[in-house]
Protein backbone atom coordinates (compact mmCIF):
# COMPACT_ATOMS: atom_id res chain seq x y z
CA UNK A 1 0.00 0.00 0.00
CA UNK A 2 1.06 3.52 -0.73
CA UNK A 3 -0.53 6.76 0.34
CA UNK A 4 -0.36 10.40 -0.59
CA UNK A 5 -1.50 13.32 1.53
CA UNK A 6 -2.59 16.56 -0.10
CA UNK A 7 -4.70 19.55 0.87
CA UNK A 8 -7.62 20.37 -1.41
CA UNK A 9 -10.23 23.02 -0.78
CA UNK A 10 -9.12 23.22 2.87
CA UNK A 11 -9.46 19.47 3.50
CA UNK A 12 -6.65 17.01 4.15
CA UNK A 13 -7.02 14.29 1.52
CA UNK A 14 -5.40 10.96 2.27
CA UNK A 15 -5.28 8.90 -0.93
CA UNK A 16 -4.73 5.21 -0.25
CA UNK A 17 -3.42 3.04 -3.07
CA UNK A 18 -3.09 -0.72 -3.46
CA UNK A 19 -4.06 -3.22 -0.78
CA UNK A 20 -5.27 -2.05 2.62
CA UNK A 21 -4.96 -5.31 4.52
CA UNK A 22 -3.76 -6.56 7.88
CA UNK A 23 -0.17 -5.81 6.92
CA UNK A 24 -0.73 -2.25 5.68
CA UNK A 25 -3.81 -1.04 7.56
CA UNK A 26 -1.72 0.20 10.53
CA UNK A 27 -0.07 2.67 8.14
CA UNK A 28 -3.47 3.90 6.93
CA UNK A 29 -4.76 4.10 10.51
CA UNK A 30 -1.72 6.08 11.66
CA UNK A 31 -2.13 8.64 8.88
CA UNK A 32 -5.87 9.06 9.33
CA UNK A 33 -5.67 9.45 13.11
CA UNK A 34 -2.62 11.72 12.93
CA UNK A 35 -4.44 14.35 10.90
CA UNK A 36 -7.66 14.06 12.87
CA UNK A 37 -5.78 14.47 16.17
CA UNK A 38 -4.22 17.61 14.68
CA UNK A 39 -7.80 18.87 14.10
CA UNK A 40 -7.79 18.52 10.32
CA UNK A 41 -10.95 17.74 8.39
CA UNK A 42 -10.12 14.53 6.53
CA UNK A 43 -11.28 13.02 3.27
CA UNK A 44 -10.02 9.51 2.49
CA UNK A 45 -9.65 8.80 -1.22
CA UNK A 46 -10.17 5.11 -1.95
CA UNK A 47 -10.22 5.36 -5.75
CA UNK A 48 -6.94 3.42 -6.11
CA UNK A 49 -7.63 0.76 -3.49
CA UNK A 50 -7.46 -2.69 -5.07
CA UNK A 51 -8.36 -4.61 -1.91
CA UNK A 52 -9.46 -3.74 1.61
CA UNK A 53 -10.09 -6.18 4.44
CA UNK A 54 -11.72 -5.85 7.84
CA UNK A 55 -8.61 -4.31 9.39
CA UNK A 56 -8.63 -1.59 6.74
CA UNK A 57 -12.32 -0.98 7.29
CA UNK A 58 -11.68 -0.80 11.06
CA UNK A 59 -9.15 1.99 10.42
CA UNK A 60 -11.81 3.94 8.53
CA UNK A 61 -14.38 3.36 11.28
CA UNK A 62 -11.93 4.55 13.93
CA UNK A 63 -11.27 7.68 11.91
CA UNK A 64 -14.99 8.28 11.50
CA UNK A 65 -15.56 7.93 15.25
CA UNK A 66 -12.68 10.24 16.19
CA UNK A 67 -13.85 12.87 13.72
CA UNK A 68 -17.40 12.68 15.05
CA UNK A 69 -16.22 13.00 18.67
CA UNK A 70 -14.22 16.11 17.78
CA UNK A 71 -16.72 17.78 15.44
CA UNK A 72 -14.51 17.32 12.40
CA UNK A 73 -15.50 16.46 8.84
CA UNK A 74 -14.68 12.93 7.68
CA UNK A 75 -15.81 11.38 4.42
CA UNK A 76 -14.77 8.90 1.78
CA UNK A 77 -14.24 9.97 -1.82
CA UNK A 78 -13.67 8.17 -5.10
CA UNK A 79 -14.36 4.68 -3.86
CA UNK A 80 -13.08 1.83 -6.03
CA UNK A 81 -15.40 -1.06 -6.83
CA UNK A 82 -13.41 -3.34 -4.51
CA UNK A 83 -13.74 -0.96 -1.57
CA UNK A 84 -17.39 -0.25 -2.34
CA UNK A 85 -18.21 -3.96 -2.31
CA UNK A 86 -16.66 -4.47 1.13
CA UNK A 87 -18.36 -1.39 2.58
CA UNK A 88 -21.71 -2.53 1.18
CA UNK A 89 -21.29 -6.02 2.66
CA UNK A 90 -20.67 -4.46 6.06
CA UNK A 91 -23.48 -1.95 5.43
CA UNK A 92 -21.04 0.83 6.18
CA UNK A 93 -21.99 2.54 2.94
CA UNK A 94 -25.02 3.69 4.94
CA UNK A 95 -22.84 5.14 7.73
CA UNK A 96 -19.98 6.84 5.92
CA UNK A 97 -20.53 9.94 3.86
CA UNK A 98 -19.37 8.87 0.40
CA UNK A 99 -18.72 11.16 -2.58
CA UNK A 100 -17.39 10.65 -6.10
CA UNK A 101 -14.78 13.42 -5.84
CA UNK A 102 -13.42 16.00 -3.43
CA UNK A 103 -15.27 18.68 -5.42
CA UNK A 104 -18.55 16.79 -4.98
CA UNK A 105 -17.96 16.76 -1.23
CA UNK A 106 -17.06 20.46 -1.10
CA UNK A 107 -20.09 21.38 -3.22
CA UNK A 108 -22.39 19.41 -0.89
CA UNK A 109 -21.48 21.63 2.06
Amino acid sequence: MEFEVTVEEGYTVIALKGEVDLHYSPVARKQILKYLKDKHNVLVDLSSVEYIDSSGVASLVEGYQLAKENGLDFALVGISDAAKHVLQLARLDQIFRIYSTVDDYVNSK
